[in-house]
């Protein structure tokens, strides 16, 4: 049994940071570990998509002692709404949500992936299906809306609890849990800290 203290390298972010969200990395870019589990994915950077729960998840998660190795990515196009979601009523047309066959194949290289996101239930259930239709991992996902898995299985994502039906199933990766009430661009508080922790041991101790 190992005695006194462990020292850990963390290669926090590949680029300069932004001053709003934490300094965390800009977009597009991806701070990995050796041994690839837990990927923490952000939306990218901006008014609307505040960055900063995504570095005190990571942060939380390596402090607790955790034996499994925990990367950090920020999508490069994380803002808008992907092209094949219904456009709500007022929404203004902007940048396209999506991702590029570089930060597909370096999600998969992991295990679990864990996917911030916000405050507006469609762009979240949007988002996640838009990811999790490209990437076959199991997620587990963080945002501020109150949202349950009968939400996601409507649009056919798959989830550990709800599926849709067999005809309408539209990914390859499952929605494992869900943990809202996670501000965005705040700290998290510890209670919302402790329950992103217990999913992922939950998950790693079991598969």
């Amino acid at each position: 049994m190992p005695l006194g203290r462990v020292t850990q390298v963390v290669d926090c972010r590949e680029s300069a940071g932004m001053g709003k969200g934490g300094s965390l990395a800009q977009r597009g870019t991806i701070s990995e570990c050796k041994n690839p589990d837990v990927i923490i994915v952000g939306m990218s950077p901006g008014r609307r998509h505040v960055t900063k729960p995504v570095c005190d998840i990571t942060s939380a998660l390596r402090s607790q002692g955790i034996e499994y190795n925990v990367s950090t990515m920020v999508l490069n196009a994380g803002s808008g709404l992907p092209p094949d979601a219904p456009k709500a009523a007022g929404h203004v047309l902007g940048a396209y949500f999506g991702m590029n066959g570089k930060e597909i194949e370096q999600i998969e290289r992991h295990r679990l992936a864990v996917l911030h996101h916000g405050n507006v239930r469609s762009h979240v259930v949007a988002k996640v299906r838009s990811i999790l239709r490209d990437c076959e991992i199991p997620a587990i996902v963080v945002c501020q809306v109150p949202i349950d898995y009968e939400d996601f299985a409507r649009e056919g994502v798959k989830t550990a609890f709800v599926m849709p039906p067999t005809d309408k199933i539209y990914t390859k990766g499952t929605v494992m849990r869900i943990i809202s009430g996670v501000t965005r661009g705040e700290t998290p508080s510890r209670e919302k800290l402790a329950e992103v922790i217990h999913a992922v041991m939950t998950f790693i101790k079991t598969t």
